[in-house]
């Protein structure tokens, strides 16, 4: 069984940076593609960015293009969310999930196509 564990968040500044870190265990960690997913309170959960099996496919939403940044370290069993400049309305809860059906240079934006979700963790961004 998969599980999928978030760190990393917290209260920060505009203009500061955090970096979430997606922990998975339980099955092979580079079988699996990374998704990350942000909803804030009253909203719909939305896409952020994602990453192939690989690696070699990252994908974006608008919103975080030029901002975020999605890596994965397959040795440490783990994908990042780097995120600078944040902005007030990026305050959100922030979910990483992971899908072993996607092709290996695949990355996909809905979340339909991800199987496994983690709990979730914090992000604020002070004005």
């Amino acid at each position: 069984q998969v599980q999928l564990v978030e760190s990393g968040g917290g209260l920060v500044q505009a203009g500061g940076s955090l970096r979430l870190s997606c922990e998975l265990s339980g099955r092979t960690f580079s079988n699996y593609a990374v998704g990350w997913f942000r909803q804030a309170p009253g909203k719909e959960r939305e896409f952020v960015a994602a990453i192939s099996r690989s690696g070699a496919t990252t994908i974006y939403a608008d919103s975080v293009k030029g901002r975020f940044t999605i890596f994965r370290l397959n040795d440490k069993n783990a994908a990042y969310l780097q995120m600078n400049n944040l902005k007030p309305e990026d305050t959100s809860v922030y979910y990483c999930a992971a899908d072993s059906s996607q092709g290996w240079n695949v990355a996909r934006q809905l979340s339909n196509d991800y199987k496994s979700w983690g709990q979730g963790t914090q992000v604020t961004v002070s004005s």
